[in-house]
This record gives C-alpha cells, sequence and structure tokens, in this order.
C-alpha cells in the first residue's frame, strides 16, 4: 500500500496563556481557520477547538474505519455506526480516550458486537496503534436494533 501523508499549517501569536492560534489549512482543503487557545484547550472551549478535540475526531473517524473492515471480515456489514471518541487532557499530558460505539448491525448479537469492537480498537485503528502505551483507551460498544417509523431504540 503507497505511503500516504496529511499536512496541516498552523499559526501561533503570543505567548502560551494569552497568545491565540489558527489552523489555517489542512492539505485536503477539508477544514481551516480553526481558532485555538489554552483556555479553549484546558476551560470552556467557547467555540474554540484544541487539539484533544481534534484528536477525538480523528479517533472517532479511524475507529469507525476498522470496525467496518473488522465486522466486514467476519461476515457482517453494519447498517449504521455511531461512534464517540471523548480524549481527556490533564496537563500535561492527554491520558485517556473513550471511544463509545453504537451500531445496527443485521445477523450479529450484543456479546459477538463488543467482542469485534474490541478487537478493531486493539489490532485494526491505525490512531489506537499511535496512542497505545501513552493513553489509556477504553471502548464501551451497544448494538442497537435497526428503527423503524414503528419503533423506538
Amino acid at each position: 500500500m503507497p505511503k500516504a501523508e496529511r499536512t496541516a499549517n498552523v499559526q501561533w501569536k503570543g505567548n502560551l496563556r494569552e497568545g491565540a492560534g489558527t489552523i489555517v489549512s489542512t492539505g485536503s482543503g477539508a477544514f481551516g481557520h480553526l481558532p485555538v487557545t489554552w483556555a479553549a484547550r484546558t476551560e470552556a472551549s467557547n467555540g474554540l477547538t484544541s487539539p484533544e478535540e481534534l484528536l477525538a475526531a480523528a479517533h472517532a473517524s479511524c475507529f469507525a474505519m476498522a470496525f467496518s473492515s473488522t465486522l466486514a471480515k467476519a461476515g457482517y456489514t453494519a447498517t449504521e455506526l455511531d461512534v464517540k471518541a471523548v480524549c481527556t487532557f490533564e496537563p500535561p499530558k492527554i491520558t485517556t480516550m473513550h471511544i463509545e460505539v453504537h451500531g445496527v448491525v443485521p445477523g450479529l448479537d450484543q456479546a459477538e458486537f463488543a467482542r469485534i469492537a474490541d478487537q478493531a480498537e486493539k489490532t485494526s485503528c491505525p490512531v489506537s496503534a499511535a496512542l497505545r502505551n501513552n493513553v489509556e483507551i477504553s471502548v464501551t460498544s451497544k448494538l442497537d436494533k435497526l428503527v423503524t417509523s414503528n419503533q423506538n431504540r
């Protein structure tokens, strides 16, 4: 498989506590001009982002892909996966990442869903692999039933 490199450019002005930065651009152009500050990182975000929020987004999307692939290898196709990642920053370090996944997967029971979710995190998610041994990673998984107009989850 070819090597993939992705880029992001950030400008920062001032010192850590009173300064501010902007994620100016990404190589893909998918997003840019996202403001970041130390206060947004350690206090209320007030509409600004942080490295931890971006890491949580990266981990959630990576895990969704890894889980989808691991399910397929086990013979299942998800109708839907909803992944939430919560990244905890306790200065000076990122301490935990918790992944919560809800999914609709025909033909699968809760125990097998949980087993495959854990397998995906441990063996198929490159972001998990990058964080492992530095950040405590946990996964909670819940298999949901297919929702129709006459049913609720």
